[in-house]
């Protein structure tokens, strides 16, 4: 897949899938919301304004008030890519998103998933 293509689809578009994959896991959506504010800094509120304004990955992480300092810790493949080696920046915390997610959907405590 084209690097830059994944930069422009809409995060809102995106969201409900990272939604139907962790609660057919038996996580929530509360837990979801822990994850994202965790790495992106937004708040509950600036996540929702997020998700309504429909904006691309890009827009979505060039917005987003700090990277959480702890998210070089996150470490494994996805994709079968290795996270920490990935040197694109925008691509890299996209990644980190997938990561934290799989590891809710595999049922990982939430003190673990954010690096505590």
């Amino acid at each position: 897949m084209d690097s830059t293509r994944i930069f422009k689809i809409p995060f809102a578009s995106v969201y409900p899938l990272y939604l139907q994959k962790i609660v057919k896991k038996g996580r929530t959506e509360d837990e979801l919301h822990v994850v994202i504010c965790w790495l992106t800094g937004y708040n509950e509120q600036s996540l929702q304004e997020q998700l309504e304004s429909k904006n691309d990955f890009s827009t979505f992480f060039a917005s987003a008030p700090q990277i959480h300092p702890n998210a070089s810790l996150i470490t494994g493949t996805i994709c079968g890519y290795r996270v920490e080696e990935i040197q694109d920046e925008l691509m890299q915390k996209i990644r980190y998103l997938d990561k934290l997610v799989d590891e809710l959907a595999k049922g990982r405590p939430l003190e673990k998933i954010l690096r505590r």
